[in-house]
């Protein structure tokens, strides 16, 4: 199973429409957390809006390869579980976010093992294609569980 998440805070229907046009041509499972405001309605994947934190970390754990934003609290989750992580940052100048700073994670963490970074339509269907040769990579850092509890519980409060 794939697991696809752009986050709380904004759609991201470049990245949506990308994976929903290559599970159209696949076999492979495809669940994603494609958030709220979005023009654009996958036709292929299994998609919700938002989802639980409990439900969040357990597609995390069961995912085969990750797709996101390349967001914080996502890139934690699969260097947690160990799992590829595949990132395609949100551009300013697409009016996916209101800076770069997404360009700036990419550029930063893309060079680390587990984290693969596409910045296009192509390279993320390439990478998605080869999933099985993408290695992830297991984190010794972790914040205290006290920490995720309170986080998991603020998020699911929200809803």
């Amino acid at each position: 199973m794939i697991f696809v998440a752009v986050g709380t805070q904004l759609a991201f229907d470049r990245l949506i429409k990308s994976v929903d046009t290559w599970s159209g041509c696949s076999t492979c499972e495809v669940i994603a957390q494609i958030g709220s405001g979005g023009d654009y309605i996958p036709v292929n994947l299994q998609s919700y809006e938002s989802c639980k934190a409990s439900e969040f970390a357990k597609y995390c754990n069961e995912a085969e390869v990750i797709v996101a934003h390349a967001g914080m609290g996502v890139i934690l989750s699969a260097r947690e579980n160990g799992v590829p992580l595949i990132i395609m940052p949100r551009r300013a100048d697409l009016n996916e976010h209101r800076n770069d700073h997404q360009l700036a994670t990419a550029k930063n963490f893309g060079s680390m093992e587990g984290i693969y970074v596409a910045n296009s339509t192509e390279e993320l269907h390439a990478y998605l294609d080869n999933r099985s040769e993408l290695v992830g990579t297991i984190s010794n850092e972790k914040a205290s569980k006290e920490l995720v509890e309170r986080i998991c519980l603020f998020i699911d409060e929200g809803r």
